[in-house]
């Protein structure tokens, strides 16, 4: 043995592993922050509060960013995202659509029932009954959701607009408490759905255009419209954070925003400043949903010294554990101011405000 050798050792040997300690524990504050003296993915959930902690503190109010995908509302998890919104944890929603259509499917009565994953599915087809899982929801409920977005369509903005503005419109006829959308809406926090049509909302506005083809003065989704209001905000943003629940479009669209407001719109400064994601995606098959936080550097999508963790957990477990440790350990994060957006148009004012 060298005598180079125990320094070389001592170098990795720094940090012991600290079991969990059950006993001690006081809540998933304790909880989580025993995680991250922990390994595999339990540090590294531990590591996400972290981070998220250091977001909710900075005091540069970065801007954050939650990114939404997958069965999240079937999993149970409505109220944890509607809270999230309404405890001002999160400035900025980009979602998938299906996530916001079985949102607004609750809105208007709709139930998930619980199954199993070894239902027979052909019977089911037959009682008009759709399967996620372990999950029952109810197909002409669906329908009815359908018709009554399009319906309510016919009321909006004869005229192109974004998805965010859309949402918006959708989140203000729902007096719904528990809704991820008019919680939202009336907190005046932004919901982009850049694939929207890509989603049972996509059928709503379908029924719509059927019912106003040739008309000139129809509503009109514009997709684009969107990139340009979100390059805004992210421009307007001194550091922006990512939480990132699955992968997808939503993850996506974030990322190619960064680099589209620093080349194009002259942001100054890198990629994301914070950056968490749970996913059980895996990056070895090159898939973006699975690719790595570090990956994302290569494209200055994340900054090159961002604060990040990426934890390999499926989001019904992680995402309440996450959420509930950050209101255990409120004291460390409130108050917090929240954003107020101005918009005229297409064009956006970014403010700072209390409560």
């Amino acid at each position: 043995m060298s005598r180079a050798l125990p320094a070389r050792r001592r170098a990795f040997l720094k940090k012991t592993v600290r079991p969990v300690d059950v006993a001690r524990v006081r809540g998933l504050g304790d909880l989580l922050e025993q995680f991250q003296t922990t390994s595999i993915q339990a540090r590294n959930l531990g590591r996400c509060l972290e981070v998220w902690e250091n977001a909710l503190t900075d005091p540069k109010r970065p801007t954050i960013f939650l990114g939404l995908s997958g069965p999240l509302i079937a999993a149970g998890l409505r109220k944890v995202l509607r809270d999230l919104i309404e405890w001002g944890l999160v400035d900025v929603v980009v979602s998938t659509g299906a996530v916001l259509y079985q949102d607004l499917y609750q809105s208007i009565g709709g139930r998930h029932w619980m199954g199993t994953p070894t239902a027979d599915d052909v019977q089911l087809r037959d009682l008009y009954l759709d399967r996620i899982y372990d999950t029952y929801v109810d197909e002409l409920k669906f329908e009815d959701t359908d018709r009554v977005i399009g319906r309510i369509t016919d009321e909006f903005v004869r005229r192109p607009a974004s998805s965010r503005e859309y949402l918006g419109f959708l989140g203000s006829r729902f007096p719904d408490s528990e809704s991820i959308l008019a919680t939202a809406a009336r907190r005046g926090v932004p919901v982009f759905s850049p694939a929207l049509i890509d989603s049972s909302i996509g059928i709503g506005l379908t029924l719509y255009y059927q019912a106003n083809r040739g008309r000139a003065d129809r509503f009109i989704l514009d997709a684009v419209r969107d990139n340009y209001e979100l390059v805004q905000i992210l421009s307007g943003s001194p550091r922006t954070a990512v939480v990132y629940i699955g992968g997808g479009t939503s993850k996506n669209w974030i990322n190619d925003g960064i680099v589209m407001a620093n080349y194009a719109f002259g942001r100054e400064g890198e990629g994301h400043y914070y950056a968490l994601q749970v996913t059980t995606d895996v990056p070895h098959w090159g898939g973006l949903s699975g690719s790595t936080l570090d990956e994302a550097q290569s494209w200055g999508k994340i900054s090159r010294t961002a604060t990040r963790s990426m934890a390999h957990i499926e989001a019904s477990v992680a995402l309440p554990l996450l959420v509930g440790a950050l209101w255990d350990r409120r004291n460390v994060w409130q108050p917090r101011a929240r954003l107020k957006f101005d918009w005229s148009g297409d064009e956006v004012r970014v403010r700072r405000t209390r409560g």
